[in-house]
């Protein structure tokens, strides 16, 4: 039997792992996106199907099950070209998503039905 070795967990992964609890005790449901490519034992890539910029962490909120989409980031981990253009597409529609770097900032996002936040061109209602 071949054992891989376990990678420590990063910070960005530990927030996400919080986020998830914090989220479902408040009465949502979330689910984790992977997205990307994962190479292969035979060398080829195998891309996971979801666009490219998709939010780390997504679902509906009980109480009106309006969707949201949260973006899990390190306090200093920074946005990509296509995680961008995936918000400006969420800003167009109106959808309830943000940038989360803690927990508190995922039950912000979700609790107040916010569009947008944490995100560069954010601006406060």
């Amino acid at each position: 039997m071949i054992r891989r070795k376990r990678r420590p967990m990063g910070l960005e992964h530990r927030i996400q792992l919080d986020i998830i609890a914090a989220l479902t005790m408040h009465r949502c449901t979330v689910y984790r996106g992977n997205v990307g490519k994962i190479k292969m034992q035979d060398g080829r890539f195998f891309n996971t199907g979801l666009p490219n910029g998709f939010p780390d962490l997504f679902g509906w909120r009980w109480s009106d099950k309006q969707f949201y989409f949260i973006e899990v980031k390190a306090p200093k981990g920074r946005i990509r070209p296509d995680q961008l253009a995936f918000h400006q597409d969420l800003m167009h529609r109106k959808v309830i998503h943000g940038i989360a770097r803690s927990v508190d900032d995922a039950l912000k996002i979700v609790k107040e039905g916010l569009i947008g936040y944490g995100y560069p061109d954010y601006k406060e209602a």
